[in-house]
């Protein structure tokens, strides 16, 4: 017996089949990058910006006519670990596609290419680079972009959370990466970012290297009367059964939250046996094993959190989403000290990317641990 897959795909590749809606925002990008253009996605951790982006890698006109890149520099903390991912990522890629490419990569990467290792079976070369390796990482990137300048056929280059390269401590890294950039005549760039104040900043103030330099796309929630008929449909495909209020609820509790939504239903259908109903309480379920889940890892993060800073965490959380939250009815109902406070504890929130400002509305940026949280101070907003 044939095993049923589950239509809800949380990691890895998701085949078009279980790719919901994104039609519009994955014309747009398939064409500012086939137009010679750079495009910039902002949108909400989670919501689908790396789904997207590979999604459209897999597309024909993409992927039978370009190289395509896709680095996560969230956890980078410095230029040395950018251009360590950017080296790792263009080599393993090319690798098993062009032979000529990846033997090239090592003749023009003369700063670490000695660092190289080679596979005793396949007689190839191995990236087992050391991150210390890299001691002149201005230098190794310069080598990585002439590379690129070099390739047989046109590159497409990712970087989720571009944000994160204005926080390291070397200065003008912005500059950096925009020359080196705007020199490439056979590479796009995909920036792509959760922070939307930073983000914005980055690409729309006229002080900023990456003024004017990409065309923009915003990546909201996909809208329920796409999504739901989606999950539904599934379901039905399937030969087992979902009331289509219970769907909504899970949609407008996560408030679109592509990730979070697939993945209550992704417990949740794996819970549900053929030719039968998943209730309420199957999808509850789902979503306190998902909390259940991560416990550790919150009760880690909360550690790290100064008590000024856990008070206003707390506030926020309780709200879901929190306005005017330096006013003093705001600080009164939820005992906070003092506007001053509120506004040091938020910019240091902000910072750490733990909360999400989304036109003047604060929100926890991952809704587990906002749950999680009130869970744990009995704030029961997290019932369906």
């Amino acid at each position: 017996m044939a095993k049923i897959i589950n239509p809800f795909i949380v990691t890895g590749k998701i085949e078009p089949e279980y790719f919901c809606d994104r039609v519009t925002e994955s014309a747009r990008l398939v064409k500012s990058i086939t137009n010679g253009n750079n495009l910039v996605i902002i949108s909400p951790r989670r919501m689908g910006k790396t789904g997207l982006i590979r999604f459209c890698y897999d597309k024909p006109e993409i992927s039978k006519e370009y190289y395509t890149f896709f680095i996560d520099i969230l956890h980078t903390s410095s230029l040395r670990e950018f251009t360590y991912l950017l080296g790792r990522e263009i080599y393993e890629t090319l690798l098993p596609r062009s032979r000529k490419m990846a033997n090239l990569f090592i003749q023009t990467i003369k700063s670490i290419s000695g660092k190289f290792g080679f596979d005793p079976i396949s007689g190839t070369p191995t990236f087992n680079v050391e991150l210390g390796d890299i001691d002149r990482p201005e230098y190794t990137l310069e080598e990585i972009f002439r590379y690129l300048a070099n390739a047989d056929k046109p590159c497409i280059v990712a970087i989720d959370e571009f944000q994160q390269i204005a926080k390291y401590p070397e200065k003008n890294i912005e500059a950096l990466l925009r020359t080196h950039i705007q020199k490439l005549r056979n590479s796009n760039f995909i920036f792509a970012g959760s922070e939307r104040h930073m983000m914005q900043e980055m690409f729309t103030s006229a002080a900023r290297p990456f003024y004017h330099s990409a065309d923009m796309l915003e990546l909201k929630a996909i809208v329920p009367e796409i999504y739901i008929p989606f999950i539904v449909g599934h379901f039905e495909k399937r030969n087992r059964h979902i009331a289509t209020e219970n769907i909504e609820k899970v949609y407008h509790l996560f408030k679109g939250h592509t990730y979070y939504i697939q993945k209550t239903f992704n417990e949740a259908f794996a819970d549900t046996p053929e030719e039968e109903e998943c209730t309420l309480e199957t999808i509850q379920a789902a979503i306190d094993n998902m909390i259940a889940a991560n416990d550790t890892i919150f009760r880690e993060i909360l550690s790290n959190i100064p008590e000024k800073q856990k008070e206003l965490l707390y506030a926020i959380a309780k709200d879901g989403e929190a306005e005017r939250i330096t006013s003093s009815e705001f600080i009164k109902r939820h005992s906070l000290t003092s506007a001053s406070s509120v506004q040091s504890a938020s910019k240091k929130l902000l910072d750490k990317d733990i909360i999400t400002e989304i036109n003047k509305a604060f929100s926890v940026t991952d809704k587990l641990f906002a749950m999680w949280i009130n869970q744990l101070y009995g704030n029961n907003k997290n019932t369906l």
